[in-house]
């Protein structure tokens, strides 16, 4: 069965969000290091996304593809970007990244079309 990926990010934003109330320490901490981590400095928040994508397919994470797909599109990067993007996570992860590469695709896809395509980034 194929995963939706639109689907699949709106359900990780719901239970990141059941999960802070429960355990707000480490969700908030970790919550606060993302927003730090990825914000705008030298390098772009487009870029950063990227790269997390990069790595998000090199260490085959799928619930991170889902987010750092719909991540780098609302932070502007283009089909091609994120095409190149799969590039050089394959380069760097070999085989298994090649996989995963082909997920990262299909979620690329599913959010371009999906009709919640034009929401806005949330953050836990």
């Amino acid at each position: 069965m194929e995963m939706s990926y639109p689907q699949r990010h709106a359900e990780l934003q719901s239970l990141l969000g059941k999960l802070s109330k429960e355990l707000p320490g480490p969700i908030s901490s970790f919550g606060r290091l993302h927003r730090d981590s990825m914000g705008q400095g030298s390098i772009t928040g487009k870029m950063k996304e990227l790269i997390a994508l990069a790595i998000s397919i090199a260490i085959r994470c799928e619930d991170c593809i889902a987010y750092h797909v719909h991540d780098a599109l609302h932070a502007g990067a283009t089909h091609q970007e994120v095409l190149e993007t799969i590039g050089v996570a394959v380069m760097m992860g070999g085989g298994p990244a090649s996989m995963y590469g082909c997920r990262a695709y299909e979620a690329l896809q599913q959010f371009e079309n999906s009709p919640d395509s034009q929401s806005t980034k949330v953050s836990v």
